[in-house]
């Protein structure tokens, strides 16, 4: 589903970043391990088509994405790869449903309100649905953003530090929910984070030094 082969990424001013290959299928789950500063987030920008390699391969659903760019890359984005960011980045001015329906259209999918309304109720905040974002608890705000980067059901799903700012409790909901839905929706899970409390927990993964 995403195979990232010979991937190279520089900064101006600073050493090349080399990453290792890396491949996950769809219903399967990729952990990217790894302490602050050694690129990790750079990696999932790279996989999420966010930056384009000096060097490599991101291949997601046989499409290479460093090779799109522009509107075409936009709309591969939208439609295969679902974002759950360290930061949620809702639109404050939208409720949390309208957040989701904006998504939605971002993607130029058609709007399905019901859909919307079913994945917010099946990660337990349909309640909370007319809300606005920031009247949301840390961890509700986490199961909107996950609702967010699924509303399109996409094959690739890219959770950035999803548990880093989550207590225990909320750290085991958050990946349970992840990796149920991934495999609900048939989607391969990268998960790029520094927090070790996920490492005895996904037997996949890779460690950035």
């Amino acid at each position: 589903m995403i195979e990232v082969i010979g991937l190279t990424y520089s900064y101006p001013g600073s050493q090349p970043l080399t990453f290792p290959d890396i491949s996950c299928n769809k219903g399967n789950t990729h952990l990217i391990l790894g302490k602050s500063g050694c690129g990790k987030t750079t990696l999932l920008h790279l996989m999420a088509g966010l930056l384009k390699p000096e060097s490599g391969i991101v291949e997601i659903a046989g499409s290479d994405i460093s090779q799109l760019s522009g509107a075409g890359l936009d709309k591969f984005r939208g439609k295969k790869i679902g974002i759950v960011f360290q930061q949620p980045h809702f639109l404050e001015a939208l409720t949390v449903q309208e957040n989701l329906i904006l998504a939605q259209k971002l993607a130029g999918e058609k709007t399905d309100q019901g859909k919307v309304n079913q994945l917010l109720d099946h990660l337990g905040i349909g309640s909370k649905k007319d809300k606005k974002p920031s009247e949301l608890s840390a961890g509700e705000q986490q199961r909107a953003a996950i609702a967010r980067a699924l509303v399109n059901s996409p094959e690739l799903l890219l959770a950035d530090e999803p548990t880093s700012a989550l207590d225990d409790e909320n750290c085991n909901a958050v990946v349970k929910i992840l990796s149920e839905l991934a495999i609900e929706n048939n989607s391969a899970l990268v998960i790029v984070t520094h927090d070790t409390r996920l490492k005895n927990i996904f037997p996949n993964q890779t460690i950035l030094a």
